[in-house]
């Protein structure tokens, strides 16, 4: 064998290992790109799951569930189309069933009373994770532009509304303790947080109340009232407590 065929035959192992390393290369960046996807898509799951089961249940409306149930079958059929090891058949599954229960009312979950600031923290975060989910779907054309942004201001407007249901637990708790002046100053702090939702109906609707009851209560505190009767006080708790239950002003928003 002649020199330059040597030469040939060590150039051709020479690029064929090139090529070799080359290819098992490219295959190993497929391999972490797709393990990096399908965790990406695992976690988007696993995210919106839990803010299905754990925001408040007043929070949650029909659509809000649907939104996430959407998040999440849209995470599934990815996962299922790259063979995921996970049990992704069985949440789609569940997502089947959950879906009509949904569009029928027929899925209640529990209110939760936000009477720690821990608490109001937690959910605030939870609203953060929410309103970002969104605004993701949104961008990924999975949601309009009208329902996207019905739905931001939908949840801005909870994240109002949980700092204000602290101040609102305060205020209750300082009535029980007779101190009407600071459940006045509570009851201030609870309507400055709705303000900042003032274009929502329904904030105009909770500040005109919060209102009402400062004033009840700057009568009483003037007039050296120190208690009050404990339907009242009911009657008004439960004023507050079922905001969120009515329907009709949801259906009335356009938030435009």
């Amino acid at each position: 064998m002649d020199t330059t065929t040597i030469v040939i035959v060590l150039a051709g192992v020479v690029a064929l290992s090139i090529v070799a390393i080359v290819i098992s290369q490219m295959r190993e960046r497929a391999r972490i790109e797709r393990a990096r996807r399908m965790t990406a898509l695992e976690d988007s799951y696993k995210r919106a799951n839990a803010l299905f089961h754990e925001l408040p249940g007043q929070y949650l409306t029909k659509e809000l569930k649907l939104l996430l149930v959407q998040r999440m079958e849209s995470a599934c059929k990815q996962l299922v189309a790259m063979k995921s090891e996970k049990p992704v058949k069985e949440w789609l599954q569940e997502l089947e069933q959950l879906k009509p229960k949904i569009q029928s009312d027929q899925d209640k979950r529990p209110p939760v009373k936000i009477d720690s600031p821990d608490k109001s923290k937690q959910i605030r975060e939870q609203l953060k994770n929410l309103f970002k989910l969104i605004e993701i779907m949104h961008k990924a054309g999975q949601v309009d532009g009208k329902i996207a942004k019905k739905q931001l201001k939908y949840v801005l407007f909870l994240v109002h509304k949980t700092h204000a249901d602290l101040h609102i637990f305060r205020a209750r708790e300082y009535i029980r303790q007779n101190e009407l002046r600071k459940a006045i100053h509570e009851y201030h702090m609870a309507s400055t947080e709705m303000g900042k939702s003032k274009d929502n109906p329904m904030a105009a609707k909770v500040i005109k109340s919060l209102r009402t009851r400062i004033k009840e209560l700057e009568s009483m505190a003037t007039e050296g009232q120190t208690k009050q009767s404990t339907e009242e006080q009911h009657r008004l708790d439960k004023e507050w407590d079922s905001f969120l239950d009515d329907d009709s002003w949801k259906k009335r928003t356009d938030y435009d």
